[in-house]
């Protein structure tokens, strides 16, 4: 699926490039950003993970599709309600991932505030 990625065949969906923060070298995974109210926002649909991680410790990730490349500065959304409403759209867009949410896209933004501790929102600013 990564060539498929990096190609831009995948709709929706860009590589996210961080820094592994012990190694230093450049990590790469699929993700879908979710555009909303004139932001970019990134979500971590299985929770955690090392990107998450990396991306927490960078404080910066690149995003790319094709030969369009985008740096960001991330900042962790820590309000609940405004967390919820980004997963919320997010699931509308990312099908893929909805059976890893309690809510469900047919319900209400309010829904996934639930989910808001197991699944990490960032905003994506360019940098």
């Amino acid at each position: 699926m990564l060539p498929l990625v990096r190609a831009g065949l995948v709709p929706y969906t860009w590589m996210l490039v961080t820094r592994g923060r012990t190694t230093g070298l450049a990590r790469k995974v699929p993700v879908t950003p979710v555009d909303q109210d004139g932001r970019r926002w990134l979500v971590a649909p299985y929770g955690p993970v090392a990107w998450v991680h990396n991306a927490r410790a960078a404080g910066r990730v690149q995003l790319a599709r094709r030969r369009d490349v985008r740096t960001y500065t991330v900042r962790e959304v820590t309000d609940p309600q405004q967390a919820a409403r980004v997963l919320h759209r997010y699931v509308q867009v990312a099908s893929a991932t909805r059976a890893y949410f309690s809510a469900d896209r047919t319900d209400p933004a309010d829904a996934f505030v639930a989910d808001v501790a197991d699944h990490p929102v960032f905003e994506l600013t360019p940098a």
